[in-house]
């Protein structure tokens, strides 16, 4: 998809400059900010995205930063903007976790980190309910369990080194689709020092909890909850690849 983009020299005035300095900075802020992208070599911004601040459209918004597509050289790429209002005074933990998870091909890649911003792969595709919305027809079925089961073996993946994403019971902002692979984003609220439990909140996200359940329910006949929760048991208990191939067994993966 073709995308139109503005040279961050624009984003020191109004209302470009909301994005670079959100919710509130001071000019001083936004240049020095404009100085630390030329270090990072971020040329231009392009705003596009489902999310918006303002009138202005963005990849997404969270707590710590807001995320818009940017161009790093020729290259496009996520950039993700420190809020003025964090309560993270850097972003440096958070490039050291996503390098974490990258060690076992989870998430965007991590190319280069600030203060103020993280530069990520810019990964293309739609928030998992969106896609489930989108399945129907011959094959939805295989795809569906092919993209869950892709889903669930990250997080296993992650549990296995002790990594804790922090937020997969709210699904729908952390999982996206694309046309290739879908991927978990956006680890933020992530940790290495609390019990993991990435396949645990996902499972009930996707088959138990959420508005998710309802819709995957209808292309596909799921287990009991109670099966689940049982199996879900033993896996929390012992988290070996013999009790997750069970419950992707019991899952019907």
């Amino acid at each position: 998809m073709a995308h139109s983009f503005i040279s961050i020299k624009k984003f020191t005035d109004e209302p470009y400059s909301k994005i670079l300095g959100y919710p509130e900075a001071t000019k001083r802020q936004i240049r020095s900010r404009i100085k630390e992208l030329e270090e990072l070599k971020i040329k231009s911004i392009s705003l596009t995205g489902p999310t918006t601040l303002g009138k202005l459209a963005i990849l997404g918004k969270g707590y710590v930063g807001v995320v818009v597509l940017a161009k790093k050289g020729n290259k496009k790429v996520a950039l993700k903007i420190r809020r003025t209002d964090s309560q993270r005074k850097e972003m440096k933990n958070e490039s050291i976790l996503l390098r974490l998870v990258n060690s076992v091909n989870i998430g965007p890649k991590m190319y280069a980190a600030s203060k103020n911003f993280l530069v990520m792969e810019y990964l293309e595709g739609v928030k998992i309910s969106e896609w489930i919305n989108s399945l129907h027809g011959a094959g939805s079925t295989k795809r569906l369990k092919s993209t869950i089961a892709d889903i669930l073996e990250d997080c296993y993946r992650l549990d296995q080194i002790g990594f804790d994403h922090g937020e997969l019971s709210n699904i729908s902002k952390h999982v996206i689709v694309g046309e290739s692979k879908s991927s978990l984003i956006d680890f933020e609220s992530s940790s290495t020092k609390r019990r993991p439990s990435n396949v645990t909140s996902i499972t009930q996200a996707i088959f138990i909890g959420s508005g998710i359940a309802k819709k995957v329910q209808k292309i596909y006949k799921n287990p009991s909850k109670e099966k689940i929760i049982e199996s879900l048991k033993e896996y929390k208990q012992e988290k070996t690849q013999e009790s997750f191939e069970k419950l992707l067994k019991v899952l019907k993966l």
